[in-house]
């Protein structure tokens, strides 16, 4: 196996597990449906974003940090887990969140992964929808740098070039379970919305010499959007790599399954979530997760598969957000 130069600290539990669907094989009868447990990491309810945060912690660390700065919406995961990976090395973090339009539910304002923000610890700024993250984030740091604090500000989600490195890990960790196994997948289904995962595990398997389609089912913006999006990351991840052999034919991106806007519940979402739960005992989350898997379900209906295929679903967690969408989620 490949080990990458650039420096990260330990967070997660790897390797995740590598599982079949079962029941929900046994109900639509192909392809083969199999599901990479991103959501079994271990940081807060674990999560895709303790990947990219092993790296970008052991960033902050080489660069002397004392507080994190990063931002998303009100149930952020990537939030969530900084907070976490904060608590776990000694450093002050501060979270950014901005509302997201036309949620109304009373749980999506105090429950879920806010509530955990709060327990560990992390200082809070809620912000209305459309405020400028980077902004707000670019003159907090500057008064903690006057006050003689050294801030590490992350991008939203962690994805950049850094941050991706971790998904390169998951694309090389993925080799090696393939070869232990010996299986193989014609395809692999994630979430995609702020592309280091997307980025990442096509570079990661490129590295590791295996071809394989990864198809993003987009969580915000439209498919073309997403594509350059995961592309321009792709290309500063392989130029931390020295990789070129990657190119925009490489990425896909499905955008038919999130709904009006970020974090809008859709009919489908409800039905992936319940669907995987009451059969897979696997519990998604509204916004990521539970779309992706929304998405994968329907491109299955739709015979976009060989049903001889083996297809895999890269769960990446968030399950906390159930609990800031329970009155859609629950049985009515």
């Amino acid at each position: 196996m490949h080990q990458l130069s650039h420096p990260k600290i330990q967070l997660g539990h790897w390797p995740t597990p590598l599982e079949p669907m079962l029941r929900i094989n046994e109900m639509h009868k192909g392809p083969e449906l199999w599901v990479k447990r991103d959501d079994c990491t271990g940081l807060a309810f674990g999560g895709n974003k303790t990947r990219k945060l092993e790296y970008l912690l052991a960033d902050a660390q080489l660069r002397g940090a004392t507080t994190l700065l990063t931002a998303g919406g009100v149930q952020s995961n990537h939030a969530r887990q900084t907070a976490a990976a904060a608590a776990r090395v000694g450093l002050g973090c501060e979270l950014f969140l901005e509302q997201v339009e036309g949620i109304s539910e009373a749980d999506y304002s105090h429950s879920g992964n806010l509530l955990l923000d709060q327990l560990l610890g992390a200082r809070l700024h809620r912000l209305p929808a459309g405020q400028d993250l980077d902004a707000a984030m670019a003159l907090r740091a500057q008064t903690l740098s006057t006050s003689g604090q050294v801030p590490y500000v992350m991008p939203v989600g962690g994805s950049n070039a850094i941050g991706a490195m971790g998904y390169v890990d998951c694309g090389l960790e993925l080799a090696q379970q393939l070869q232990q196994y010996q299986l193989s997948f014609d395809a692999i289904v994630l979430a995609t919305g702020s592309a280091g995962t997307q980025a990442g595990l096509l570079a990661g398997l490129a590295l590791a010499g295996i071809d394989i389609p990864v198809l993003g089912v987009t969580v915000s913006r439209s498919s073309d959007e997403q594509c350059q999006k995961v592309l321009a990351l792709l290309h500063e991840v392989q130029g931390l790599l020295e990789q070129s052999e990657l190119h925009e034919d490489h990425v896909i991106c499905f955008d038919k399954y999130y709904g009006s806007a970020y974090g809008d519940p859709t009919p489908q979402m409800v039905e992936a979530v319940r669907l995987a739960a009451s059969l897979e005992g696997l519990l998604l989350d509204p916004v990521y997760s539970g779309k992706a898997f929304a998405g994968l379900l329907d491109l299955v209906r739709h015979g976009y598969f060989d049903t001889s295929e083996r297809v895999l679903f890269l769960h990446t967690g968030g399950a906390p957000g159930l609990f800031a969408y329970s009155e859609c989620l629950s049985e009515p």
